[in-house]
């Protein structure tokens, strides 16, 4: 018991100093397993070669016409496939969420399913269904008695997107499904008690409340997808090069290690950049809804 007067024992320090300790671990750990590969990968960049190595090895590997081309490939690749992904998946979403039909819950654990699946599975059905001896091309030849296959899209760039689309549109599914099971029943049904169209529901009650969830799944599909290499390697599409597939050509078909490195750096600092740019963006989308609600609720007139 303390005596009258007397101030009782500092003890705030003790519990911060412990979890001090505590931090440690988990930050080895992401130095080691994350920030130092990095670090390796940007020093073997730097190392010396027999054409001078370092800088030199910088602008042959950014200023080769190789490098460009794989550069726009894998941004147009990756764009485009985003797109197609919150297309494909904003409609399945809404209609998986809001036109109930027979079968809904066994489409919605098929989706699930394909998020555990390996990319390579997905080029590899697509193969044995669009190949030039795929099932589609054998049912064509049987109806048109062509000699040749009539589809031959898998091993170009439009292969490419049309197997990533497939693959990763449950990736912007799943979070639109997740909001949109939280969005109140009572706002829909007071919507179309006023007479408003679906499309005008849908425009104005259910997009505004899944924007967050629509960029988050955007986001995540665009990094997927600009960091995609199993799709397009068992493509086997020979005139699509992406930063991905020139990383591999160059580490192991040439074992130019220090070209590879430079090459890596540049796709780690793209991948990088993307996630702050979505940060930021996504911290201003909320602070914007916030605002937005904060008015809502101070001025009941609005």
């Amino acid at each position: 018991m303390d005596r009258p007067g007397t101030a009782p024992p500092d003890t705030a320090g003790a519990p911060r100093s412990v979890a001090v300790w505590w931090v440690l671990p988990p930050l080895l750990i992401v130095a080691f397993v994350v920030v130092y590969p990095l670090v390796r990968v940007a020093l073997e960049s730097l190392a010396p070669t027999d054409s001078g190595g370092g800088a030199q090895t910088w602008t042959g590997v950014l200023t080769s016409g190789v490098f460009l081309d794989a550069l726009w490939r894998t941004v147009a690749i990756a764009v485009t496939s985003t797109v197609g992904c919150l297309i494909l998946g904003t409609f399945l979403a809404i209609v998986l969420a809001f036109v109930p039909f027979p079968g809904s819950q066994l489409v919605g654990r098929l989706i699930d399913t394909v998020l555990a699946l390996p990319s390579f599975l997905i080029t590899l059905a697509f193969t044995f269904l669009y190949g030039t001896a795929g099932a589609v091309n054998a049912l064509l030849a049987g109806i048109t008695g062509a000699d040749s296959p009539m589809l031959n899209f898998l091993y170009t760039p439009a292969g490419v997107i049309a197997a990533e689309i497939t693959f990763f549109t449950p990736f912007v599914i799943r979070p639109l499904l997740a909001s949109f099971s939280m969005l109140p029943r009572a706002q829909l049904d007071v919507a179309a008690s006023l007479g408003a169209s679906p499309w005008r529901v849908l425009r104005t009650v259910i997009v505004p409340e899944a924007w967050p969830a629509l960029m988050a799944g955007g986001s995540l599909v665009l990094l997927l997808t600009l960091n995609e290499f199993g799709i397009v390697l068992f493509t086997g599409a020979k005139g699509v090069i992406t930063l991905p597939v020139l990383i591999y050509t160059r580490g192991i078909v040439t074992f130019d290690l220090p070209g590879a490195a430079v090459i890596a750096t540049v796709q780690i600092a793209l991948s990088l950049s993307l996630y702050v740019a979505y940060r930021v963006i996504f911290a201003r989308v909320m602070t914007a809804r916030g605002k937005g609600d904060s008015d809502v609720v101070v001025d009941p007139a609005k």
